[in-house]
């Protein structure tokens, strides 16, 4: 994402990503999601590209080198947002569970109501946790 020209009053050309989330956003969100019963998970998220879901060889590599979740977004809006100094923090929804061994052919139907499904508690976390930062 930063790519290009880039202007030096928003930000250094290559910030630093050793420690990209702000910890104590995340406890905060953490708590508010255990108030409002949701089970949360950490681990690690690999971006990717896309505009498609992974093969099944994509899958057991992206698991090898340490993949929790992949998705084709989140990565560049951290990175460009620690250019610019802010405080960052993440939250997926996972819609699809990326099984190598058990891959079933892709539906967008149910990616789409998963992630329906999960909108509105996810909507009371974030609208709790900016009124508390």
């Amino acid at each position: 994402p930063l790519r290009g020209l880039i202007e030096g009053s928003l930000g250094p050309r290559f910030p630093d990503m050793s420690q990209p989330y702000k910890r104590s956003i995340i406890d905060k969100a953490l708590q508010i999601a255990n108030e409002v019963d949701v089970k949360c998970h950490k681990g690690v998220y690999v971006a990717v590209s896309g505009p498609n879901l992974e093969t099944k060889a994509e899958y057991k590599y992206l698991r090898l080198i340490g993949a929790d979740a992949v998705g084709m977004s989140t990565v560049p809006e951290v990175i460009v947002a620690n250019h610019a100094g802010l405080p960052v923090f993440a939250i997926s929804v996972l819609t699809d569970e990326g099984f190598p061994e058990d891959l079933q052919p892709f539906s967008l139907d149910e990616i789409l109501e998963a992630a329906a499904k999960a909108e509105p508690k996810m909507t009371e976390i974030l609208i709790r946790l900016i009124a508390e930062l």
